[in-house]
């Protein structure tokens, strides 16, 4: 399942400095991005210091680190999606807030309710990425079947998820699914048919829309280095002597 989690294109390692000053990006080869304010290189990994203390940090090996960029996409504190939009500007908006990819919010949200905001399943949990109660309320989540709301609150829950377990994936599914509880007591993902399934669904729900979007962008570039095609130009053959057609037969 390792195998699964890893994304479609892996960009070359930039240099970066040793020291941060200022909000900047952590770009993962695995395509998540980490928010930090400074970081210093530990032996193999490289400590990302997600506030201006020293207590709050996660630490990623170096090797899966691809580039280093000034985040300037910094949201206003507390701002609320307009639930008015149309739901794919809403989740590409959330996404970019909390720097996930929004083609694994969605992946998420398809497993969770098959995008009905009205869901509710058999154990309580409500709206588009199924929040239980006391985790919307915690998140600040007014109204779980809100899409708006909803999507706010749960995207930034599995990010959080994401920073707990220094950005593997299929931990924080897991945790999403079955309680980060759970995840810590099995040191991965619980031995539960339905978490696994549903980690394994939409890591593959999920890549198969990163590899149709490598293969859209292919073609894309193939057709652009082709260029327009061009009709190669009819020739009329004259008609042969009948000594010529004699000989042909």
């Amino acid at each position: 399942m390792k195998l699964l989690a890893q994304l479609i294109f892996v960009l070359g390692l930039l240099g970066a400095p040793l020291f941060a000053n200022g909000a900047d990006l952590a770009v993962l080869r695995n395509g998540f991005s980490i928010r930090h304010e400074r970081r210093e290189v530990v032996g193999s990994v490289t400590r990302l210091y997600l506030d201006a203390g020293r207590d709050g940090y996660v630490d990623v090996p170096t090797i899966e680190i691809d580039r280093f960029e000034k985040d300037l996409a910094a949201p206003a504190a507390g701002k609320m999606p307009d639930s008015s939009q149309p739901m794919n500007e809403v989740i590409n908006a959330v996404s970019s807030r909390h720097h996930l990819d929004p083609d694994l919010i969605n992946s998420v949200i398809h497993a969770e309710s098959g995008f009905n905001p009205s869901a509710v399943s058999s154990k309580g949990a409500q709206g588009l990425m199924q929040l239980m109660p006391q985790t919307a309320s915690r998140l600040g989540v007014v109204n779980s079947f809100d899409p708006g709301d909803n999507l706010e609150g749960g995207t930034r829950y599995l990010r959080e998820l994401l920073e707990r377990y220094n950005f593997d994936l299929i931990k924080a599914l897991a945790a999403y699914n079955a309680g980060p509880q759970r995840v810590e007591q099995y040191h991965g993902v619980p031995p539960y048919y339905e978490t696994q399934a549903y980690v394994a669904g939409i890591i593959r729900d999920f890549n198969r829309k990163k590899l149709a979007e490598r293969k859209a962008a292919a073609v894309k570039t193939a057709s652009y280095h082709k260029g327009p095609t061009r009709r190669a130009p009819t020739v009329k053959r004259a008609a042969l002597p009948d000594t010529a057609q004699q000989v042909s037969r």
